[in-house]
């Protein structure tokens, strides 16, 4: 029979939700994180008053170049994904105390994951792809909350907006508009587009 398994890739990041979809939709690929000072880069592109987009897209471009550049010859997917609240950029919680106050700031509202995924070889970026899917938070009751917190535990500090939508993230949401993919870390449909154009997966 014929298979729909990829060449090799490196996926340069170590995000374990990623890994997981390339994986399950059968790509064969290695993790190389490009362990870049994402906070750094992230708040320098914030004061010049970069477009989360943009910044998205150069943090998904600066990972997949660097981590090219120790593997020749391999197609490198970098990605990158920012949690949007009107003008306020989000990163991971660092405890569960700033989980907590950003689950609330998110609360009865609707932000953005801005998605970002760039291929980059041999130190050049072949395609690019941002997808920004939107989410409502539902109006959660305070008790909810900390029942919510208590039962991930530190996994609550595993993801940006301290949820995941795959898992008991859900029962946080009121309603999700955009790429269902892309919430999860990956615009993975146009990127297998990409990859079929490059005959690395079989069309």
């Amino acid at each position: 029979m014929p298979s729909l398994v990829a060449a090799p890739m490196v996926l340069a990041s170590a995000s374990a939700a990623r890994a997981a979809l390339l994986a399950e939709a059968g790509l064969l690929l290695q993790a190389d994180p490009a362990g870049i000072d994402e906070r750094t880069l992230k708040s320098a592109l914030h004061a010049k008053g970069t477009e989360a987009a943009q910044a998205a897209l150069a943090l998904a471009e600066a990972k997949a170049l660097r981590v090219s550049a120790r593997h020749q010859g391999m197609l490198v997917i970098g990605a990158d994904q920012m949690l949007v609240l009107e003008r306020r950029w989000f990163d991971k919680p660092e405890s569960t105390a700033e989980a907590r106050e950003h689950l609330l700031a998110l609360r009865g509202r609707r932000h953005e994951l801005v998605t970002a995924a760039c291929v980059a070889r041999d130190s050049m970026v072949l395609w690019r792809q941002v997808e920004r899917p939107s989410l409502v938070m539902r109006d959660f009751s305070d008790a909810f909350l900390e029942t919510y917190l208590a039962m991930v535990g530190a996994d609550v500090l595993t993801t940006v907006g301290g949820y995941r939508l795959e898992r008991r993230g859900v029962q946080l949401m009121a309603r999700i508009e955009g790429d269902y993919f892309s919430i999860l870390g990956l615009p993975l449909l146009p990127l297998l587009d990409f990859l079929r154009s490059e005959g690395v997966v079989p069309s």
